[in-house]
Protein backbone atom coordinates (compact mmCIF):
# COMPACT_ATOMS: atom_id res chain seq x y z
CA UNK A 1 0.00 0.00 0.00
CA UNK A 2 1.45 3.36 -0.99
CA UNK A 3 1.22 6.23 1.44
CA UNK A 4 -1.19 8.89 0.18
CA UNK A 5 -0.35 11.47 2.85
CA UNK A 6 2.59 13.81 2.21
CA UNK A 7 5.27 13.57 4.88
CA UNK A 8 5.75 17.34 5.32
CA UNK A 9 2.52 18.03 7.27
CA UNK A 10 3.10 14.90 9.36
CA UNK A 11 6.62 16.12 10.11
CA UNK A 12 5.11 19.46 11.21
CA UNK A 13 2.71 17.69 13.56
CA UNK A 14 5.55 15.71 15.13
CA UNK A 15 7.69 18.85 15.49
CA UNK A 16 4.95 20.79 17.27
CA UNK A 17 4.79 17.97 19.83
CA UNK A 18 8.54 17.30 20.04
CA UNK A 19 9.68 20.63 21.41
CA UNK A 20 13.45 20.88 21.02
CA UNK A 21 13.85 17.37 19.59
CA UNK A 22 14.72 16.70 15.97
CA UNK A 23 12.48 14.53 13.80
CA UNK A 24 13.81 11.84 11.49
CA UNK A 25 12.31 11.32 8.05
CA UNK A 26 11.59 7.75 9.09
CA UNK A 27 9.40 8.97 11.97
CA UNK A 28 7.31 11.12 9.63
CA UNK A 29 7.01 8.26 7.16
CA UNK A 30 5.98 5.76 9.83
CA UNK A 31 3.40 8.09 11.36
CA UNK A 32 2.00 8.93 7.90
CA UNK A 33 1.55 5.22 7.24
CA UNK A 34 -0.19 4.71 10.59
CA UNK A 35 -2.44 7.73 10.03
CA UNK A 36 -3.41 6.32 6.65
CA UNK A 37 -4.28 2.90 8.07
CA UNK A 38 -6.33 4.46 10.86
CA UNK A 39 -8.14 6.77 8.45
CA UNK A 40 -9.02 3.92 6.09
CA UNK A 41 -10.43 1.93 9.03
CA UNK A 42 -12.50 4.90 10.19
CA UNK A 43 -13.88 5.37 6.68
CA UNK A 44 -14.99 1.72 6.55
CA UNK A 45 -16.85 2.20 9.83
CA UNK A 46 -18.39 5.45 8.56
CA UNK A 47 -19.50 3.70 5.36
CA UNK A 48 -21.33 1.12 7.46
CA UNK A 49 -23.18 3.92 9.26
CA UNK A 50 -24.07 5.59 5.95
CA UNK A 51 -25.28 2.28 4.51
CA UNK A 52 -27.50 1.69 7.56
CA UNK A 53 -29.02 5.13 6.90
CA UNK A 54 -29.55 4.24 3.23
CA UNK A 55 -26.93 6.70 1.96
CA UNK A 56 -24.00 6.43 -0.40
CA UNK A 57 -22.44 9.67 0.84
CA UNK A 58 -20.29 9.81 3.95
CA UNK A 59 -21.12 12.74 6.21
CA UNK A 60 -19.23 14.20 9.20
CA UNK A 61 -21.80 12.64 11.53
CA UNK A 62 -20.81 9.20 10.21
CA UNK A 63 -17.43 9.84 11.85
CA UNK A 64 -19.11 10.94 15.08
CA UNK A 65 -18.46 14.64 14.46
CA UNK A 66 -21.37 17.01 15.05
CA UNK A 67 -19.58 20.38 15.26
CA UNK A 68 -18.82 22.53 12.25
CA UNK A 69 -15.09 22.40 11.62
CA UNK A 70 -12.85 24.75 9.68
CA UNK A 71 -10.47 22.96 7.33
CA UNK A 72 -8.18 26.01 7.31
CA UNK A 73 -7.18 25.25 10.91
CA UNK A 74 -5.84 21.81 10.02
CA UNK A 75 -2.29 20.82 9.16
CA UNK A 76 -3.31 17.72 7.20
CA UNK A 77 -4.35 18.51 3.62
CA UNK A 78 -7.90 17.57 2.64
CA UNK A 79 -7.22 15.98 -0.79
CA UNK A 80 -4.98 13.20 0.53
CA UNK A 81 -7.45 12.60 3.37
CA UNK A 82 -10.13 12.04 0.73
CA UNK A 83 -7.89 9.45 -0.95
CA UNK A 84 -7.23 7.82 2.42
CA UNK A 85 -10.98 7.57 3.03
CA UNK A 86 -11.40 5.75 -0.28
CA UNK A 87 -8.61 3.17 0.21
CA UNK A 88 -10.92 0.42 1.45
CA UNK A 89 -14.33 1.75 0.37
CA UNK A 90 -13.37 2.59 -3.20
CA UNK A 91 -15.59 4.77 -5.31
CA UNK A 92 -18.82 3.12 -4.19
CA UNK A 93 -19.33 6.00 -1.72
CA UNK A 94 -19.06 9.74 -2.05
CA UNK A 95 -17.23 11.60 0.70
CA UNK A 96 -18.72 15.00 1.47
CA UNK A 97 -16.45 17.95 2.17
CA UNK A 98 -17.58 18.10 5.80
CA UNK A 99 -16.72 14.39 6.14
CA UNK A 100 -13.25 14.99 4.70
CA UNK A 101 -12.66 17.84 7.13
CA UNK A 102 -14.02 15.76 10.03
CA UNK A 103 -11.75 12.86 9.13
CA UNK A 104 -8.74 15.19 8.78
CA UNK A 105 -9.50 16.63 12.22
CA UNK A 106 -9.79 13.17 13.78
CA UNK A 107 -6.57 12.03 12.13
CA UNK A 108 -4.71 15.15 13.21
CA UNK A 109 -5.76 14.61 16.83
CA UNK A 110 -4.63 11.00 16.48
CA UNK A 111 -1.28 12.13 15.07
CA UNK A 112 -0.82 14.68 17.88
CA UNK A 113 -1.35 11.99 20.51
CA UNK A 114 1.09 9.59 18.85
CA UNK A 115 3.68 12.32 18.24
CA UNK A 116 3.54 13.51 21.83
CA UNK A 117 4.06 9.99 23.15
CA UNK A 118 6.86 9.32 20.63
CA UNK A 119 8.65 12.47 21.80
CA UNK A 120 8.38 11.24 25.38
CA UNK A 121 9.82 7.89 24.33
CA UNK A 122 12.72 9.60 22.52
CA UNK A 123 13.51 11.66 25.62
CA UNK A 124 13.29 8.54 27.77
CA UNK A 125 15.83 6.87 25.48
CA UNK A 126 18.03 9.96 26.03
CA UNK A 127 17.98 10.85 22.33
CA UNK A 128 17.62 14.22 20.67
CA UNK A 129 15.73 12.81 17.68
CA UNK A 130 12.27 11.29 17.37
CA UNK A 131 12.71 8.20 15.22
CA UNK A 132 10.44 5.68 13.53
CA UNK A 133 11.21 3.26 16.36
CA UNK A 134 9.53 5.67 18.79
CA UNK A 135 6.35 5.60 16.70
CA UNK A 136 6.56 1.80 16.47
CA UNK A 137 7.16 1.49 20.23
CA UNK A 138 4.10 3.63 20.92
CA UNK A 139 1.92 1.24 18.94
CA UNK A 140 3.56 -1.81 20.49
CA UNK A 141 2.76 -0.45 23.95
CA UNK A 142 -0.66 1.08 23.46
CA UNK A 143 -2.49 -0.80 20.75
Amino acid sequence: MSVELPFAPVDTIIRRNAGDLRVSAGAAEELARRIQEHGADLAVDAAKVATEDGRKTLMASDFGVTADLDGDDLELPIAPVDRIARIDIGNSYRVSMDARIALADILEDYADNVASAAATLARHADRRTVKAEDIETYFALFE
